[in-house]
Order: structure tokens, then sequence, then C-alpha cells
């Protein structure tokens, strides 16, 4: 996995190669040691194993923009040097290093090596691991050539799968109808990036706001940024994100103007909830912080120092504290545009951080089209990229901003995965889709993730088709495309992975107590006492989870003997009301908020932790043994309408024993009696990634328990112990 199958005849420049590496796999033994030769070029850091064949981005390969941090090291001088840009290293190195953003630890030594030719590709992977200009970066080389090539072979397309990238009118428009906002228009002002550097061209704003006004109002916005509409509720609620508003002595009077504008667009002209994100999450230094900490935890820790508290130090990192947050805040919202049909406000100062986090979440769990895989994308397209998320200072690409750097995206796609894993058959794609989502940041072959704002993009890319000969006016997506070309990386097989064999699509029936229904949510009105006001928030986690009756929670049958007895809010309601109901797969989804509901995402944080990997184990065993089931399932069906033929108006099922035409998710045919009764070895709890080659701290694999399971026999009876015969 990992491997980008489409090789295209780019000029790859090797910059500097040395032979006779060890690539050491284990800390306190050399038997699974690789030697090879260990390259430097303009795209990546490549170790090739003796026989091996040559790939774009092979097993051990790394792209030089997902090197966090170049250590190299002399054992026998004691010595120790993070590389940076051109630095000089005064002593041959015996060991390099690369720690990268996908969490990997990888090690090389020189023991064999010649010591000149080791210094000089650690000097070189350091130098072009801090490039000097987004336009040095290797996608943008990669591009024009593949631009070109696919000119002579007649292959361009535009968006991968079809993926709307919201840079044209049309593409909002189709959104605004989708969703019904009939009160609300695609608005041109900002073209040419003439109002807001940061905004799209292209924006959406209420019928009854006039272009000259909104001119005229976007002086008093950080950065230009007026309100910003993401999403209509069928009710005619409406979502709209917003910057803050510069002028103190303007602001009652810009609330006054905008919020009424807003008003006039819902059907009832309901009031409007503001809420300020920026006094009630943490802000990008904690998110930062608490990742940093969660990845030393996982990946640099030793299990073996820290198994007993292992738990603790997870929950001390606050990592999963601030995902509860960013997920309990977004439900309050659901509350307020599902439960009390009032449309809702998200204010932040820059309205590029958090807002992208919270209208992301609002809308996956208020529209099931978000949660398939073409919605989703949509949705990180209009709400991410098109809005103006950093992502060229988050991901610290130049490694200059060390103090902007900050995993928002990460804490979005751990969200999501949340939710995920509490309602798997309500996504269309997998946690895989989204580990793989999440490497693609560290590729720079795609303009999904490389800039900070759609103006900056179309500068780049602009000046990049000038130097390249592209001929003006082309359309941008398809010499620079954005990551949704998923063919670029991976094969149709591959991509199968993405798609989640359990989806319950449009028009599912719900099966409740084996019988299948179909069932409508009864909806009620929830009324507010104190307008715009949340519940209190401490540190930004004091909120829902405080109060509300969980189903099937125990620490709920506690809390009322150790709580004062107060009267239940409108938000508690409403959430009771909700989960005292059957989850409607393709309706509204709030997830469960206790601590022990949310969990620690083990295959983007573990995956690469030999230690940590579960041989035959893990989400995708248990999918393989299903999977078998159905066939079998489907098998039976086929022998018995052999017999009774098939029933009136019955569907035409799939031929047994092989997989449904046109198939595009995982399928494993049921074994044979002949077929051993064990899952195939490949699968693991890391599928599809494999931790092979990672940097292993002790000798012996296993989990963090596996400690106690092996000591277990100090407890074992003598018995026992006399008829063990292990």
């Amino acid at each position: 996995w990992g491997k980008i199958e489409q090789i295209f005849t780019f000029k790859i420049i090797v910059v500097n190669e040395v032979n006779f590496v060890k690539k050491c796999i284990s800390t306190e033994n050399s038997q699974d040691d690789l030697w090879g030769k260990l390259i430097c070029t303009n795209f990546k850091v490549s170790f090739i194993p003796q026989d091996l064949s040559h790939l774009l981005l092979g097993e051990h390969d790394i792209p030089l923009t997902c090197l966090e941090q170049v250590l190299t090291v002399n054992d026998t001088k004691g010595k120790k040097k993070v590389l940076g840009s051109n630095q000089k290293l005064k002593f041959n190195p015996t060991e390099l290093l690369l720690y990268c953003k996908d969490l990997r630890v990888i090690r090389f030594c020189f023991v064999e090596a010649g010591p000149e030719s080791a210094k000089k590709v650690c000097l070189a992977i350091a130098h072009y691991s801090h490039p000097a200009d987004l336009q040095l970066l290797f996608g943008f080389e990669y591009q024009g050539r593949r631009y070109h090539e696919s000119k002579v072979n007649g292959s361009t397309t535009r968006g991968g799968l079809h993926t709307p990238l919201f840079d044209r009118p049309s593409d909002w428009d189709r959104e605004i109808k989708r969703t019904g906002a009939s009160e609300w228009r695609v608005c041109s002002i900002n073209e040419n990036y003439v109002i807001s550097p940061s905004l799209p061209e292209y924006i959406v704003v209420p019928v009854s706001l006039a272009d000259q006004d909104l001119k005229q109002y976007s002086a008093f916005f950080t950065d230009n940024r007026i309100p910003l509409w993401c999403w209509n509720h069928p009710n005619g609620s409406a979502l709209v994100r917003m910057a803050s508003i510069t002028d103190p002595l303007q602001q009652r009077k810009m609330d006054g103007r905008i919020f009424t504008g807003i008003k006039k667009s819902h059907p009832q002209q309901s009031e409007v909830f503001q809420i300020d994100l920026d006094k009630c999450l943490p802000n990008i230094q904690e998110i930062q912080s608490a990742f940093v900490k969660i990845r030393q935890i996982c990946v640099l820790d030793p299990f073996e120092e820290s198994e007993e508290r292992w738990l603790s130090t997870i929950e001390n990192s606050r990592w999963l504290e601030y995902v509860r947050a960013f997920l309990r805040n977004s439900a309050e919202i659901v509350f307020h545009m599902d439960g009390r049909n009032v449309s809702v406000v998200l204010q932040e100062e820059e309205d590029r951080d958090l807002s992208c986090v919270v209208s992301s979440l609002v809308q996956l769990m208020l529209d099931p089209h978000y949660r398939s895989l073409i919605g989703f994308q949509s949705l990180v397209q209009k709400e991410w990229v098109m809005a103006g998320h950093r992502f060229l200072d988050r991901c610290n690409h130049l490694k200059k901003n060390d103090n902007k750097e900050s995993p928002l995206f990460m804490l979005f796609l751990d969200c999501v995965w949340q939710m995920m894993n509490q309602y798997p058959a309500a996504f269309e794609f997998t946690e895989t889709y989204l580990t793989v989502l999440s490497d693609s940041m560290w590729i720079p072959l795609f303009s999904t993730f490389l800039f900070s704002s759609p103006k900056q993009r179309t500068q780049y890319l602009t000046d990049f088709a000038k130097s390249k000969a592209i001929p003006q006016g082309e359309d941008q997506s398809v010499y620079f495309p954005p990551v949704w070309e998923w063919s670029q990386q991976f094969s149709h097989k591959d991509q199968t992975l993405f798609n989640n064999p359990m989806y319950v699509g449009k028009g599912a029936a719900c099966v409740q107590n084996g019988e299948v229904k179909s069932f409508t949510r009864t909806k009620k009105t929830y009324s507010s006492n104190a307008r715009g006001a949340l519940p209190s928030v401490r540190n930004g986690l004091k909120g829902i989870e405080d109060t509300l009756t969980r189903r099937g929670s125990i620490m709920s049958e506690l809390r009322s003997e150790f709580s004062p007895v107060k009267e239940e809010s409108p938000t508690e309601r409403y959430l009771r009301d909700w989960f005292s109901q059957p989850a409607d797969q393709q309706g509204v989804l709030i997830p469960l908020l206790l601590p022990s509901h949310v969990a620690l995402w083990k295959l983007f944080f573990l995956r690469w932790v030999p230690e940590a990997c579960i041989s035959k184990g893990g989400s995708i065993t248990s999918y393989h043994k299903l999977s078998q089931l159905v066939d079998e399932i489907e098998f039976l069906k086929s022998q018995l309408r052999q017999y009774t033929g098939p029933s009136p108006g019955s569907t035409p099922l799939p031929s047994p024993r092989g997989p449904p035409s046109g198939q595009g998710r995982m399928y494993f045919k049921a074994s044979s009696p002949d077929d051993p009764p064990t899952p195939p070895d490949f699968l693991t709890s890391s599928f599809p990634f494999t931790p092979v080659g990672n940097l292993c701290r002790r000798s012996v694999y296993g989990t963090p328990i596996s400690k106690f399971l092996n000591g277990a026999r100090i407890w074992l009876s003598t018995e026992t112990l006399a008829n063990d015969t292990i």
C-alpha cells in the first residue's frame, strides 16, 4: 500500500546517494535489518534494498515534504545534530534518523558506507527537505511534465470523480439548489480577489443584501472576510461563518445589518444564534501541543516503559479531550439548527481555522450527502480549501513557521473517525481512506493541501503555467489537479479499500429487532430561554455530556446520586429524545460524547508501530469473516433458487463465489473446505499499511498487554502447569 502505480517520465534528479547502507529495523538485534542504497532526489528520500524494483513511492520511500526532522548521530563520538537547510556537519555520521509527519521513524546505519558519501547524503536530505520557496517543491516539476504528456495522449480530465471544486459559480448554484436555499444567491463581488485575498472568488450571500452594501461592510471585517454561507437545513435555517469585526464601535451596527439579512432568508424569519469559537474551543497552539504529546506517547515512547500508565498518559495529552470538545460544540449547533429551527453564525477572529472544523462537522452530522465519498470530498473542498484554511502554514511545508503549525485538518479527520466508529454503516468511505487522505497532505503533487488561500493558489499556478508554456486560460485543475484525482496515486483495485462495504445508502430500510421498518423521527420544537447562550464552558470541556443522560451509559445511572437535581435544558431534552430512538443512518447523526465513547484512532496513530501490530487481528479481520458469511449466504440462496426458482418480483442476486460485477468495495470470497479456516497472514490491525521497515524498539513484537500475558503463568496452578504442553 502507498505505492503510486502510474509512472510518468518526469525528471527526478538524483542529488546524492550512498551504497552499503543498513536500514535498522530493531534496536536490539540486526537480524531483520535491510541492506541497500540510500538516495536523495529532488522529490523524496529513497532507500532501495537489494533486488527490489524501482517505484515512484515504494515501501521504503519518503516524500521530502513528509520529513519532520533529520537527525545525524555519531555513536563513537557521542554526537548528535538536527540538520536544517545549508548547514555544515563537522563529524562523519554513523546513523541517520528520519522523523516523519506521517508518524514513521526511519533509522539508517552507515557502518559499511563511505564516511564522506554518508555525510553528503545527510546534508542533501536536510537541504532539499527545507525548500526556500513553494515553487521548488517537486510537484511543480512533476505536474508540468504530466500535463504535456497527457495532452499528447489526449487524456486530460477535470476534477477527481466529479468532485466539485467550488471555483466557479455553477458549483455554488448546484449546492444552493441541492440544499433548497432559495433565499440565498451566488455573489461575484470578490472576482479576481478584489475584496478579500482569503475568500473564494464566488460566495453565497442572502438575497436581501445588495452587492454594494456587502462591499461597504467588508471593510469592517478581519481581512475583509464578509460572512460566508455554508449550508441550509431543510427547515430553512442556515449555517454561516464570519470573521471578527475589527472596529468595536461598528460591532452592533454590523451585527444588526448582517443578522437581519440572514434572518430574512429564513422562511419564519427566526432569530440568529451566534457563537464565538475562540472563547469555547482550544486554540491552535493548544491543539499542536496536544498532538506533539500524543505522537510522543504512541510513536516514540517504548511501550514497556509506559505500559502501566499508557492510557492515563494518552488522556493527559488532552488530544482526545479536544476531539470531544469539537464534537460537543458541533452537536450544540445541530440542536440549534435542527431542534430550535434557527440559523447559526460561527464567529472566529480570522474564520480560517476553528470554523473549518466546526462547520464541516455540523454539516457531516446534519447532511447524509457529506457522508458519501464524493460529498465528503466536496465538503473538504468547500469548507477548507476554498474557505482559505492556511494549509501552507498549518502543515509547515516550507518548515519556516513552527509557531504557526497546527494539525487542525488531522483533528477534523479524527473527529470524523469517531463518528464512523460509532456509526459504521452511515459512511460510504473507510478509515483507510481517511488515513490516506491525511498522508496526502505530505505528497506535494496536488494543489489541495499546498496553499493557504484560493488567491495564493491562483497566483502560484498562473506563474507555474507561464513557466511551463501551458496555454493561457487552461483549467488549473487540469494541469495541477486536486488530490481527488486518486487514479494518480492508486490503482482501481487499491481504491476499493476506500469504500465501506457496510454502507447503508439513501433509501435503505431501518432494521430493528430483526424486522425491516421504515420510520421517521418525531419532530419537536425546543425553545431556549437564554437567547444565544451556551452552557458554561471551562477549558472548552464542560457541556452536554456533563448533564445529559446517555443511552447505555453506567455513568448516567450513577450521576443522579452525586449531582444536584436541576431542570433539564432544551439542549439536553433534544439530545435525550434523539438518543431514545434508533439512529437513522441517512438522517441526523449525533455522536456519543462521554470520555468512554471517544477512542484512540489506532490505525492512524499505531499503524507504523511493529510492537502494536496484531497479526490476523483488527477490524479488517472481523470484516473478512463477515464478508465470507455473506458470500456463503449468497451461495446458499443460489442453491435454493435451483430447487424452488426465483420468487416473483425478486431482484437478481450476484453470482455465487465471486464479487458482484463492477465491484468497487473490498470483497472476500467464502473459503472452500480445502482452504485454511484462519484469516490470511496479510490481514493485521495495521492493514492495509505495514509497519515492516519502521523502527522497532524491542525484538519481540506484540501489544502492550503481551507483557502481562507472557508472565501470566506465574499465577497458574501447579495442576494447570503440569497439563500445559506448550
